[in-house]
This record gives C-alpha cells, sequence and structure tokens, in this order.
C-alpha cells in the first residue's frame, strides 16, 4: 500500500485570498475568464493530472466559493485567517498522505500549462523540490529567483524584501512547487515571517531546502503569460485576450476562416465543421456544436446550441439553447430562444422571435413575428406580425400548425389552438379556434365605411 500511495499525486490549490485589488465583493477565484470563474480553468487543468486528490484551501467568500463549486470532488480546506502562502499549504498538509507527492497551484492562475505542471512533478523526488520559473522582460511585483555561482536555485526573495541587485533578476518565480509531503512538512515548520509582509511565504521553503544541501529542481516555462496571475481587472482584461487569442488561433489552424482574430470571443467547448467562416464581434458559449460550412455574421452571440451544416446566421442574431438544422437561415436581427428545433431548409428573419417551438422542413417566418411553444409543420408561411398568444397570464399553452399552412401577416393564434394541414388564415384575423384542413379562417372586424366623415380639426386658441 505505501509503495502505492508514493507514486501518487495530490494537488492543493491556494484559494483563500481576498484580491483587494479587484475591488470587488466577488471572491477573487470566483470572477470570470472566457465565461468561467478563474478557479474553475484550474480544476480542470489539474484534473488531467489524475491526481490521487485535489485538496482546495479557502478562505474569503468561503460560503460564495463551495456554493459554485458544490459539485466538485475536491477536499474543502477552511484557512480561517490567511497569513500567506506557506500558512494556506500548512493548512492542508495534515489532509495529505506523508508518502504522497505534492503539487502546489493557484485558485487565481487559470492559464497553466497542464503537460508542464506535469514535467514539475515529476522533477520532485524525496529531499529535493520542483520549482517552476519564468524569464519576464518587467519582472516587476514578482519574486526574484536567486542562484549561486554554478546555477542551482539558492533562494526566492518577494519584490518588497530585494534589494538593487536581486531587482534586476529577470527570472521569477511563478508560485508552482512540486515536493513530497513529509519534505513539505518538514521545511514548512522552519518558516518564519520575519518579512516585509509579516506573512508566511511559501518560496521561504526553497531557502530552506538549500540549507539542508538539498538540490532544487527548475523548470522554466515556455510561455510567461500561461501562469500569469490575476490580481486586478487590468490582470482579468489582457489575460482574456491572450486566451481568446490563443483558442482564435487553434481555429485558424484547423482552418475556420476568422476575419479578425482579435474580435472572436469564445467560452467554453466550442467545436467547428469544415469550412466555417465566422465574421467579427461574434460571441459563442459551448457546449457549442458548429457544423460544416456554417456562416456567422457579424455581431452574433450564440450559446449552448447545435447549428447544422451550411446555416447562415446573418448579423446581429442571438440563439440560446437550439438546434438548427441544416441549410437554415437565420436573421438579421433574429432571437432564438431556448427549446427551440429546426428542420432543414427553415428560413427566420428579421425581429423574429422563436421559443420551445419545433418549425417543419422548408417553413419560413420572415418578418416581426412571435413563435413561442408551437410545433409547426413543413413548409409554413407565417407572415409578418404574427403572434402566436401563448401565455394566459398564468399558464403556457401550445399551437400547432400542420403542414403547407399559410397563416396572413398580423394574425393572432390564441392558444391552444390547432390548424390543420393546408389551412389557410386570413391576414388581420385572431384565431381562437381550431381551423380543420385546407380550410381559409378569417376573424377579423367587418369593415366599415362612413361617408363625409371630417377630420377633427384645431381651434386656432390650440
Amino acid at each position: 500500500m505505501s509503495a502505492q500511495v508514493e507514486q501518487s499525486l495530490e494537488v492543493i490549490v491556494l484559494a483563500a485570498g481576498k484580491g483587494t485589488r479587484m475591488y470587488s465583493d466577488l471572491p477573487k477565484v470566483l470572477h470570470e475568464l472566457a465565461g468561467e470563474p478563474l478557479l474553475a480553468h484550474v480544476l480542470r487543468c489539474v484534473k488531467q493530472l489524475s491526481p490521487r486528490a485535489v485538496h482546495v484551501v479557502y478562505g474569503h467568500g468561503a460560503e460564495a466559493v463551495r456554493s459554485r463549486f458544490q459539485s466538485e470532488k475536491v477536499n474543502w480546506i477552511l484557512q480561517s485567517e490567511q497569513q500567506g502562502t506557506g500558512h494556506a499549504v500548512k493548512t492542508a498538509l495534515p489532509s495529505l498522505h506523508p508518502d504522497s507527492k505534492a503539487l502546489i497551484v493557484y485558485g487565481d492562475v487559470p492559464l497553466a500549462d497542464p503537460v508542464e505542471l506535469s514535467a514539475l512533478t515529476e522533477a520532485a523526488d524525496a529531499g529535493r523540490p520542483a520549482l517552476l520559473t519564468a524569464k519576464l522582460d518587467n519582472p516587476n511585483g514578482y519574486g526574484r529567483v536567486v542562484r549561486m555561482e554554478n546555477g542551482s536555485v539558492r533562494r526566492i526573495v518577494e519584490q518588497k524584501d530585494a534589494g538593487s541587485a536581486e531587482l534586476r533578476i529577470t527570472e521569477v518565480n511563478t508560485g508552482f512547487v512540486a515536493a513530497k509531503v513529509s519534505d513539505l512538512a518538514r521545511w514548512l515548520e522552519r518558516v518564519d515571517n520575519c518579512n516585509a509582509q509579516k506573512e508566511y511565504y511559501l518560496t521561504d521553503l526553497i531557502a530552506v531546502a538549500a540549507n539542508e544541501g538539498c538540490a532544487i529542481a527548475d523548470k522554466q516555462v515556455l510561455d510567461a503569460a500561461s501562469v500569469q496571475g490575476v490580481n486586478s481587472k487590468t490582470d482579468l482584461a489582457l489575460l482574456e485576450r491572450y486566451y481568446q487569442r490563443k483558442r482564435a488561433g487553434t481555429y485558424l489552424q484547423q482552418g475556420v476562416t476568422i476575419i479578425d482574430p482579435g474580435r472572436l470571443d469564445v467560452r467554453g467547448e466550442v467545436a467547428f465543421g469544415c469550412d466555417c467562416v465566422v465574421d467579427v464581434n461574434v460571441v459563442l458559449q459551448g457546449p457549442l456544436q458548429i457544423g460544416d460550412g456554417v456562416y456567422i455574421e457579424a455581431n452574433s452571440i450564440i450559446r449552448r446550441s447545435t447549428i447544422g451544416d451550411h446555416v447562415h446566421i446573418k448579423p446581429h442574431c442571438v440563439i440560446e439553447g437550439a438546434a438548427i438544422g441544416p441549410k437554415a437561415i437565420i436573421g438579421p436581427f433574429a432571437r432564438i430562444r431556448p427549446g427551440t428545433k429546426t428542420a432543414d431548409d427553415v428560413h427566420i428573419g428579421n425581429f423574429v422571435e422563436v421559443k420551445n417551438s419545433a418549425l417543419g422542413s422548408g417553413t419560413k417566418v420572415n418578418h416581426l413575428s412571435y413563435v413561442g411553444d408551437s410545433t409547426v409543420g413543413s413548409g409554413v408561411n407565417i407572415g409578418a406580425g404574427v403572434i402566436t398568444c401563448n401565455y394566459d397570464g398564468k399558464y403556457k399553452h401550445q399551437t400547432q400548425i400542420g403542414d403547407n399552412v399559410f397563416v396572413g401577416s398580423d394574425s393572432q393564434l390564441i392558444a391552444p389552438v390547432k390548424l390543420g394541414d393546408g389551412a389557410i388564415v386570413g391576414a388581420g384575423s385572431t384565431i381562437t379556434h381550431d381551423v380543420p384542413a385546407d380550410t381559409l379562417a378569417l376573424g377579423r372586424a367587418k369593415q366599415k365605411l362612413v361617408k363625409s366623415r371630417r377630420r377633427p380639426q384645431k381651434k386656432d386658441s390650440d
């Protein structure tokens, strides 16, 4: 059993900080990057390492953090008083097996590379911690990595405690450390808070280990932005653009045509088919499956949907929770709400709203209409200004429209109501009863003509 545990990995996620520079009541790890909390990105990353356990040290906004991640299989460890990163790790260590290997990561560093973290973990052995470093053109704000003449790591000095020579060092500590749990416990017992912040720094254990004669394994990240932490809204905005450029670059390599990669936002899992085109200022939020030959025009938002092959989404459309069939044309200025399903070759035009409805093959709803809680057959034409009146103030009701039905402009279908195959509704009608197949329904007031009717005249005093 001990041999099995010795090879196991446990991850400690430090997520207790308040994030005062965020100037927000929201706990820092709950601020979102690409539509997901920072901590969600971190947990997804470390799960790729197949750890034996993930321990999250939390503190500020404890209830909100746990509530947001209540379905996650992690061990929650409360750090009731924040006394630095070293103290946070000491708080977690009793929950770890002493023969395990621990990887320490941060809940506000969302874009770390799991491949690099795996290599860091492998570099740590008994009596030998492993440290992840980065070279920065501007290392301001970071702890500097101080090396001995032979190049080995001697210690890490935080910026507030650094001298002028140390401040010129451009190699910085990322904060990611891997070591055997029993070693961590021993080293942290010798870490004090004699520093400018009066905190117990996790980074001080490097000097403690070096003083024991331990060799410090170090790995340098290839892309320093991947280990950038979020301490302010500016940091968050910069990381958002970094992430989005990286995602756009991946899609470009897959053959997606992106008119301007700097004006695409992708949140969550989004998959494209072949020969897709995405215009500017498009927001895509997954899970989202986009078929072959899809053209998404400017300023459209698509969330949690399936888009069939060769669909054309015109500008300024919002599609959410829908399944759009092949060869459909949507928009411009259309809103497709959750529960909508369309068959092939459906046209939904400008200023049309569809909600929780199924539209059959070849059906057209082209202008200024609302279709809600409806089942619409194939080959139907719904004219401009048509409304399915599905809500009576308390309950929602269904409208059923058969195949090849024609609904004239400015008509209201008062649900529950059924229009049979081939039925025709005259323009301007209010339909309150079922219409049989192949029947014309007229439900409008009789037109009156009043001769010699004079228009009202303004008085001189008006």
